[in-house]
Order: structure tokens, then sequence, then C-alpha cells
């Protein structure tokens, strides 16, 4: 506290002022009218300070304020809202440690064969994790078509298409690389299968056939089977 500073009473009401002091316990404050009250120095308190303590503890309580309600919040969750952190692992089954997959196209609605728009699908048929990528041709160089990892015993979906785009799919290339999380595995060699697809076969129904995989028929390219890799043309 110094002289100039403005202050106000803590006991009564008023303030102004620093015009002085006397001795060590009393300040002299000037106020509206001109006149100079005395005043214990315990008795006044700086505004500008004032300020600055006021806005401190309405921050500090703040703080605690969310500090506390953050873990009721949590606590208030009901447990169909919480996040899902668990996830089960793939399961295995007999026979699925030799590799199996295939190149499916599904009909978005078989009944109208000619209007109707495509889904493909990697099947993943084997107790592998399979690491693909799916290239088309243009010309003799490829383009990345899609990528990415299907789960064992699992279907993964690629893309929706339709029958102006077949073009672009004559030609295709698919490459895969097989491991297992967490545990020992035989090593299995990348595949690297080219696929010739025929557009033709998308106007006709009898190729759509019935298969373990889909509940809709589906025309299905075999890339790989217990093994061996294969090449439908």
């Amino acid at each position: 506290m110094k002289i100039g500073d403005q202050v106000r009473f803590l006991s009564e009401v008023g303030g102004g002022r620093v015009s002085g002091f006397q001795g060590k316990d009393i300040v002299l404050v000037e106020d509206e009218d001109g006149f100079d009250v005395p005043m214990r120095i315990t008795e006044v308190v700086v505004i500008g300070e004032e300020d600055y303590d006021t806005r401190h503890v309405v921050e500090v309580k703040q703080k605690q304020k969310a500090q506390t309600a953050a873990p009721q919040a949590e606590e208030e969750l009901e447990p169909a809202d919480k996040p899902i952190t668990f996830r089960a692992k793939p399961e295995e089954r007999k026979g699925g440690d030799k590799l199996s997959a295939y190149l499916a196209f599904v009909p978005m609605n078989v009944k109208e064969l000619m209007q109707t728009r495509f889904e493909s699908y990697l099947v993943n048929d084997s107790n592998y994790y399979l690491r693909y990528t799916l290239l088309s041709a243009e010309g003799t160089a490829y383009s990345i078509r899609a990528t990415g990892e299907v789960e064992p015993n699992t279907k993964a979906y690629i893309e929706e298409f339709g029958r102006e785009d077949l073009q672009g799919l004559e030609h295709l290339c698919i490459q895969m690389l097989a491991y297992k999380r967490d545990k020992h595995f035989l090593l299995k060699p990348p595949v690297n299968v080219p696929l010739r697809i025929d557009g033709v076969k998308f106007y006709k129904l009898h190729t759509f056939e019935e298969n373990d995989f889909f509940e809709e028929p589906a025309l299905i390219y075999t890339i790989i089977e217990n093994d061996v890799q294969k090449v439908k043309l």
C-alpha cells in the first residue's frame, strides 16, 4: 500500500485515495469530499489487490469443482454408455491353418439384376490374419484399388460399384501376407494372384450362386484354397 492507491474500508461503507500515513498502523484516506480520514491499515484494502484476490479465489474454486465433478460424471455413466475397450480374439476353427481366400461380388438386388449395383468383399476362410492390397491394371502399370486387413474367418467389405465400372475391374491383382497375433504360427509364402474379371458374368443370373459366405447369391473368384494359389479365368 502506498500514497495514491485507491482503497476501500472493510468495516464500513466508503473509501478513497491514500494521502499519507501516521506511524506504522494508521493510513490517511482522502474521501470524495477531500477530507483525510484516519483508518487502521488492517481496516482498509487496496481495490486492485482485492480484485486480484477475488479472481484468484474464484479460479481456484472453479478448478476444484471441475476436478471433483469429472470423476462423478464418469461414475454416473450407465454401463451401456461406456466405451468398449475389450475386444474378443478371433476364434480359430479346425482345418483353418491352410489358407483359403476368395474375392466375392454380391448384387445388391439380385431380383433386378439389370439395374442393381454390386458390392465386393474379400473372404478370409482361414485362421490367419490377411493383410491385403487389391490392384487394378492400367495397361502394363498397376494402381492401388484397396488395402486393408481381414481378421481370421471373416470377410471384409471393399467397395460398391456399378456396371459402368466393370472395365476398370477387368484386370486385377491381389497380394496378401498371412500371420497370426500373440502366438507362434507356420510361415506362409506371400500371395500374388492376378485375376481376370469377366464383365459378361455380371449380366447372367446363373453366375451368382448360393455359397457358404453370404445369404445372397454371389460371384466368387478363388485367390488361394488350402494353401494352393489359384486363378479362375
